[in-house]
């Protein structure tokens, strides 16, 4: 039977705390770190209260991923607050951790409402070429990319991205699957800043810290924008930038990278 997208998102209680899963192969012999982060939130949010949402998190890739032997997903319950909770999880394979993940977790609650860049003046994903991207689990429509000739600099990368068919109804499911895709794309922008000087086996890339913040609540089974920018590349590091939203405009996230940029010796 083919792999579906909840299977990614599996995680099997071990005991209190502790949680185990299998990643699968995302590149030679590694784990797509995205699978690893998702799965990771999926763990921890089996820790809080259901009325708990994530609403931060804070990532680190340490190592890579072995896709053969499973993944332990070890959670520390920092703290639990009447509104908000914390946790940290080590994803551990060989005894060493390949992962730590800091999150935390709000309670709903109403308050005022503001937000910056609502129009999206891109083409709608049905008019984009669907990408082959992660054996179709993911349906990614890329626009071409955009970088600016004058001294701003601006490089941006653009996609429309949902999971096909329809994900239950749970929050953590949605989350966890935003977290999968924001990991799709942050080193590419920041290579896309190079192409003029480097080909692109010139340059390794890999995630190195992963942050996002999740705004408003939206359904990963329906399109939302990844709109990234390379804001620097220097000493073998790079950020980028962006912002997640619904077809209607409204900001679902924020996402902040910085990966690895190294020139091959």
């Amino acid at each position: 039977m083919s792999p579906t997208f909840l299977d990614e998102l599996t995680i099997e209680p071990l005991e209190v705390n502790l949680f185990r899963a299998w990643g699968r192969e995302g590149g030679p012999g590694r784990v797509f770190g995205g699978q690893v982060a998702a799965q990771a939130v999926m763990a921890a949010q089996q820790t809080v209260e259901v009325d708990h949402q994530i609403h931060s998190l804070h990532a680190y890739f340490l190592r890579a991923g072995d896709p053969s032997v499973p993944i332990v997903y070890d959670v520390d319950r920092i703290r639990d607050g009447r509104s908000f909770s914390t946790r940290r999880v080590r994803a551990i394979q060989h005894g060493e951790a390949i992962f730590n993940l800091s999150a935390s977790f709000h309670q709903d609650e109403a308050g005022p409402d503001h937000q910056s860049g609502i129009a999206l003046d891109v083409p709608s994903p049905e008019d984009i070429e669907p990408a082959r991207w992660r054996r179709g689990l993911v349906d990614v429509r890329e626009l071409p990319p955009a970088r600016s000739t004058d001294e701003r600099g601006l490089v941006h990368r653009r996609m429309w991205f949902r999971v096909p068919g329809e994900l239950p109804d749970d929050p953590a499911i949605h989350v966890a699957a935003i977290a999968y895709t924001s990991d799709h794309g942050p080193t590419g922008t920041l290579r896309l800043a190079h192409t003029d000087t480097y080909a692109r086996d010139e340059l390794m890339t890999a995630s190195l810290d992963h942050c996002m913040w999740f705004h408003r609540p939206a359904r990963a089974d329906e399109w939302l924008l990844l709109d990234l920018e390379a804001r620097s590349t220097a000493g073998a590091r790079g950020l980028a930038q962006g912002t997640i939203h619904r077809q209607d405009g409204v900001l679902v996230a924020s996402v902040a990278q910085e990966g690895m940029l190294r020139i091959r010796r």
